[in-house]
């Protein structure tokens, strides 16, 4: 279908009023929620194919997550949509204040290959919820599970409301002429400019969750052995090609023998002695991507790992030590399970080399200190993180997720996607029972006298 015909299909559909009424949200978030475990197992087969996710993994980072937005989302619907009443100034008695939430119209859903389920689906539900038409374009590097959300989602939903456009570079390029009224994009800082670009020929508004090197920061007060195990779980959950991943370690120089040492012992413990056997070791997404992330690794200075299968697109599980901000695994986002290991003599010292390098999405800080910990958390600026862990911030309906800077701008999950992909009316309803003429001309000493009395 053209892309013209279908942003016309799309527009007459939610110019037909039916999104805006709240059961048929609910419908299509509980069709979507039936749709998603009916193709349960074909997502996972598709993610094993693209990414090589084992099973347990596909659920516990994809689906899992995303049946618990929708729970959430269906439980809140009702309250998230509510005219909210607010204080009125005494200078415009007597009336009335309040705020409408509506949605924005049609919308472009653009996802990454990643995490192709968890990324399409989390931010499809709140423009669902919010009571809008969505256009969804998910990754051409992810193919199977392409194919297999735009059977589920034609499956589940309406045509006019919610369609999906499979394709590479030439149908994103279509679809960013087009005139949406909001763009959601995950991915990669290079293309979330072109995307705000075209967005700003129709002055679209748009959420872009990009990424950037997310540190770790480890001082000598942390629990070494956790913050091993925890970094080694953040860092190669999915083979290190998530946009929260800690891109890099900044530990004191102190415990960094004692970190890399229990570095290797959880990377056996996680991974086993030979991780390219493991078959629920995954894989690089393809050739491309598999040689640049090859590409990055000093083999002097390896500390554990390099070892990688070629055939399969498997790199192991790599620590790399005596890294410098010169070397060329510092220069850009990794996207790859290699871990970098920079020390440093304090954690002022850390927070000054993270200050001076673009605002990251995420940051991690392992430490035993309440003081080191508020420190960090007021002076260096990031999107979201974990103290004393890694990832999970991302993981619940409760907090908004998103970046700052160069790792983004806007947020969603939970009432954040609600907000999100909805516009808020401002109104104020004047009652016509009483008329007072201080704002009428012609101003007198008395009238100005009250005005200054009211407006202040």
């Amino acid at each position: 279908m053209r892309t013209e015909v279908l942003m016309e299909k799309q527009r007459t559909f939610f110019e037909s009023g039916k999104t805006q009424n709240m059961a048929y949200r609910m419908r299509a978030l509980e069709r979507l929620e039936q749709a998603l475990k009916a193709y349960e197992q074909e997502l996972c087969r598709a993610l094993q194919e693209d990414l090589g996710k084992s099973r347990g993994e596909s659920y516990m980072c994809e689906i899992g997550l995303t049946l618990s937005e929708l729970r959430y989302m269906k439980q809140h619907l009702r309250s998230f949509s509510r005219d909210r009443r607010v204080r009125t100034p005494l200078a415009q008695f007597h009336a009335g204040s309040f705020t409408v939430q509506e949605p924005y119209g049609v919308v472009l859903i653009m996802s990454p290959w990643n995490y192709p389920v968890l990324l399409t689906l989390e931010p499809l539900i709140g423009a669902i919820a919010a009571g809008n038409c969505c256009v969804v374009k998910p990754s051409a590097y992810a193919p199977a599970v392409s194919r297999v959300l735009a059977r589920m989602l034609a499956e589940a939903l309406e045509e006019g409301h919610t369609a999906v456009v499979e394709g590479g570079r030439q149908e994103n390029q279509s679809l960013l002429e087009q005139k949406f009224d909001y763009i959601f994009f995950t991915g990669g800082v290079k293309v979330g400019k072109l995307v705000m670009e075209k967005a700003s020929a129709h002055l679209t508004p748009v959420t872009l969750e990009l990424g950037g090197k997310s540190p770790c920061i480890i001082d000598r007060t942390a629990d070494i052995r956790l913050a091993a195990r925890r970094l080694v779980f953040g860092k190669y959950l999915n083979c290190g090609q998530t946009c929260v991943a800690p891109d890099y370690v900044l530990v004191e120089s102190c415990v960094e023998e004692e970190l890399l040492s229990c570095i290797r012992r959880e990377i056996v413990r996680q991974y086993g002695e030979h991780p390219l056997q493991n078959p629920s070791w995954g894989k690089m997404i393809n050739k491309k991507h598999f040689d640049r992330v090859l590409g990055m690794m000093n083999r002097k200075k390896l500390a554990c790992g390099g070892e990688w299968d070629e055939k399969a697109l498997k790199i192991a599980p790599t620590v790399l030590r005596g890294v410098t901000a010169e070397d060329l695994v510092m220069q850009e986002e990794i996207f790859g399970p290699v871990l970098p290991v920079l020390t440093v003599a304090s954690v002022e010292e850390a927070c000054a080399f993270v200050r001076k390098r673009p605002k990251p999405l995420a940051l991690y800080l392992f430490t035993g200190d309440r003081k080191t910990e508020k420190h960090v958390l007021k002076t260096v600026s990031f999107g979201g993180g974990c103290v004393n862990d890694t990832i999970i911030h991302l993981a619940t309906s409760q907090m908004g997720f998103g970046g700052v800077g160069d790792s983004g701008m806007g947020a969603y999950h939970g009432k954040k996607s609600f907000e999100t992909f909805s516009h808020e009316k401002s109104i104020v309803k004047k009652y016509t029972w009483l008329d007072l003429p201080l704002r009428y001309q012609p101003y007198s000493g008395i009238k100005e006298k009250l005005v200054r009395m009211f407006v202040r």
